[in-house]
């Protein structure tokens, strides 16, 4: 399945994916050692901690874990799965950015956000969103925040040196 998927990325986006998040985050204790096989070198299935680890494979290298979110800031589980209003899920966004953000004075931190459009774009739901994503954006300390996507904090955390991250 992996190198069926791999293989259907590349074909229709020209590029062959770096990272995987499997469908509905379910994966096997395995997966993490197979994606490492077929050459990935991050994925977002293991939504354990709020900042990035290794997690050492039976080849005994090691795959970078970036936190993706299940609860609250996912809208599948938070809107549809326990029906939360926009506004409930626009709050749970400001309440936890802004706790986070309080956090990261003692370390870095991922406040990973998950969104899919056929859930949070519809109109009652995408107006307490962007209301809320502006705060963040008004918000946000400068030279504390970096707003980014899953393949870009990757890439920050390769050039990490060795003992940074849990597990390295």
């Amino acid at each position: 399945m992996i190198d069926d998927v791999t293989k259907g990325i590349e074909k229709y986006c020209g590029v062959k994916p770096t990272g995987w998040m499997g469908p509905g985050a379910v994966e096997s204790s395995i997966t993490p050692d197979l994606l490492k096989e077929a050459g990935y070198t991050h994925l977002l299935d293991w939504p354990m901690d709020d900042q990035p680890l290794w997690m050492r494979t039976r080849s005994g290298e090691s795959i970078l874990s970036v936190p993706y979110p299940l609860e609250p800031l996912n809208d599948a589980g938070t809107m549809v799965g326990r029906d939360h209003s926009g506004r409930e899920f626009a709050d749970m966004l400001v309440d936890t950015f802004e706790e986070m953000l309080e956090l990261s004075d003692e370390q870095p931190l991922v406040c990973a956000l998950s969104l899919h459009g056929f859930i949070v774009g519809q109109p009652a739901r995408l107006r307490p969103l962007r209301k809320a994503l502006k705060h963040c954006v008004e918000h946000a300390k400068k030279d504390k925040v970096w707003f980014t996507r899953a393949g870009e904090i990757a890439d920050y955390c390769f050039k990490l040196p060795k003992g940074t991250l849990l597990g390295s």
